[in-house]
């Protein structure tokens, strides 16, 4: 049975990998520590133990040492205790508790890297680059990312409330969200326009390149020759398992095609363990296929290692706002007892053409910005009145000139077209909104998508509209 958290933090499990052995204790290759920095410890311990207005636990100031030597390195390093830990090793299940964000420290305040589809947070309107300054009325600030973490956890059904600050608004926010169990599902796909694949991959979970595979092998059998080409959606996705990102890429990218060595990814470390390499193995899924990847400031980590490799190959064209830029590995080491743990940044990452994409991210080809359109936007080529609009307008066929139907409603009462002109000009608000009202970055994305396919249409082979086999090889 998976074990329930008590909490959804993805936090650095992005590029997160667990050693196979514990923490070394001691390294020939690493002089020993001074006896000025021993002393400046023992001293700084005696003090506490001493003079501190409050009795403290030796557990507890160790248990603080070791925050602080990690969390100081970097945002990602950090010292994990016995939940801290069970938590971490929990987390690939992909089921939880909690609200579902991605936060990381910045600044003295908690920045949201990205909410999880489908979440208490996303559904309560925390935004990618949101800056969490209080939680439940208590400052952030000084406080360990860990303690902060602590404090939002809690069980199922529980409310907590936090206070924002969001870049363009005057004043702090307040969002009360409902903890709640949260099953994540990593991959979703529909078909756009009639024959555009939309691909959304919201997080990389351990078996997300075989839930991919899964829904894209359906999605092909079950639109025969009617796919014109594909949008693989990665915004707001935190990133998750290293190896999950090399199976996703694998999804889009064709060993016999791809260059720089056939990599997707690779690591770079002090240490010869740190060496991390991810191949490009199989074969492309989608034949081709013209292609558009999605990315925003919420995409980070493996999300950036699949848009990176991509567009290094000239697979797609990337659209959208400049990534996260988390570039980072953090190596878990089990400590003596296996109960604890020390997670670490041991190496950086790059993608197959050696960029870095570590505090850089992923520049977009095509900048889209997000933005919110209003209902009172009249959209592109929407309510607009043509020739084939007017009433017994010439149709315009090949066997002769014939007048074409009405557009009036069949009333011969005087003024009765005035309700059809009304339709024209005031449709019908019930319906689904437009992609250019719900999500306008999806709406260029595809606008782009279809100018690829217009434009490759014609070398376009039927054999790259035919799902894939079992037994096709390279």
């Amino acid at each position: 049975m998976k074990r329930v958290l008590s909490a959804l933090f993805f936090l650095s499990l992005s590029g997160v990998v667990f050693a196979d052995a514990p923490a070394p204790m001691a390294s020939n290759n690493i002089q020993p520590l001074s006896q000025d920095n021993l002393f400046l410890f023992g001293a700084t311990l005696q003090g506490i133990r001493e003079f501190y207005v409050d009795p403290v636990s030796d557990d507890t100031i160790m248990e603080n040492a070791a925050h602080g030597m990690l969390s100081n390195l970097d945002p990602h390093s950090d010292y994990l205790n016995q939940q801290d830990f069970a938590d971490l090793k929990a987390m690939t299940d992909g089921e939880f508790s909690g609200i579902g964000v991605e936060i990381t420290a910045d600044n003295g305040a908690l920045l949201v890297i990205s909410p999880i589809d489908d979440t208490p947070a996303q559904k309560a309107g925390i935004k990618s680059g949101d800056y969490i300054v209080k939680i439940n009325g208590t400052a952030v600030e000084g406080l360990s990312l860990t303690k902060a973490i602590g404090m939002m956890r809690g069980p199922r059904g529980q409310k907590i409330t936090l206070t924002v600050v969001r870049k363009g608004k005057d004043q702090p926010m307040d969002f009360v969200i409902t903890r709640d169990n949260i099953k994540l599902t990593d991959v979703k796909t529909k078909i756009l326009d009639g024959h555009y694949a939309y691909v959304r991959v919201s997080v990389f979970e351990e078996n997300t390149g075989g839930h991919l595979r899964d829904a894209v092998a359906k999605l092909l059998k079950d639109n025969p020759g009617q796919i014109y080409g594909v949008i693989l959606d990665l915004r707001n996705n935190p990133g998750g398992v290293v190896q999950a990102s090399v199976d996703v890429a694998n999804v889009f990218l064709s060993a016999n095609q791809v260059g720089y060595n056939k990599l997707v990814v690779y690591t770079k470390g002090r240490v010869p363990d740190s060496k991390f390499e991810g191949y490009v193995t199989g074969k492309d899924m989608f034949n081709g296929l013209p292609m558009v990847v999605l990315i925003n400031s919420g995409s980070a980590s493996a999300a950036e290692i699949v848009a990176g490799a991509i567009q290094d190959n000239h697979r797609a064209v990337i659209v959208g706002t400049q990534s996260f830029g988390k570039g980072s590995v953090q190596t878990v080491f089990p400590l003596p007892g296996g109960a604890t743990a020390i997670k670490l940044t041991t190496s950086r990452y790059y993608t197959p053409s050696g960029r870095s994409i570590q505090a850089e991210g992923i520049t977009p080809d095509v900048k889209v910005n997000e933005y919110e359109i209003p209902d009172t936007v009249k959209a592109p080529d929407e309510n607009v009145i043509r020739e084939a609009d007017l009433s017994t307008h010439l149709a315009g066929g090949n066997d002769g000139i014939t007048i074409g139907k009405t557009n009036a409603v069949p009333d011969s009462k005087p003024g009765s077209n005035i309700k059809n002109i009304q339709h024209l000009l005031n449709p019908d608000k019930t319906q689904d909104k437009p992609l250019f009202y719900s999500d306008y970055q999806l709406y260029q994305g595809l606008n782009v998508l279809q100018a690829l396919h217009a434009a490759n249409k014609s070398v376009i082979s039927t054999n790259a509209l035919v799902a894939p086999t079992s037994q096709s090889k390279e």
